[in-house]
């Protein structure tokens, strides 16, 4: 009686624990580029919005710093408040619009935000992420 190869245990071994890796592998990838909601949208030149507001008008741009403050608010304008920026540590005033009243924001917590500068040179947040 012939004998039998036992290589194709050991081929069918080692592609399983290949197909594993290769599943974790491009799990890790996804789970780590899915972190920065707005990665397309150019930071705020922070010293050039401070120097002058006025140039820097209609522009989007995106933010991420911690909310020191609420400074004031209105429940038909919204939330006024400061957040110290993480590329500089300059603090600027920023309008949490009323459509964004659902999003609790705390003293103290991260956010990643995608602003507008307004006509009158106010940040006025689009929206907004947890960081």
């Amino acid at each position: 009686m012939a004998r039998r190869s036992r290589s194709s245990n050991s081929v069918l071994l080692l592609s399983g624990v290949a197909l594993l890796v290769l599943t974790f592998g491009v799990g890790g990838l996804l789970l780590s580029t899915s972190g920065d909601a707005f990665r397309t949208t150019a930071p705020l030149e922070v010293q050039a919005y401070l120097e002058n507001s006025n140039s820097l008008r209609g522009n989007t741009y995106k933010v991420e710093g911690d909310v020191l403050n609420q400074l004031g608010y209105s429940p038909s304008m919204g939330r006024l408040i400061s957040v110290q920026i993480d590329a500089s540590s300059d603090v600027v005033p920023m309008l949490i619009p009323a459509s964004l009243s659902h999003v609790n924001i705390q003293r103290g917590q991260r956010f990643i935000f995608k602003i507008e500068v307004t006509e009158n040179g106010i940040l006025r947040a689009l929206d907004l992420t947890k960081a």
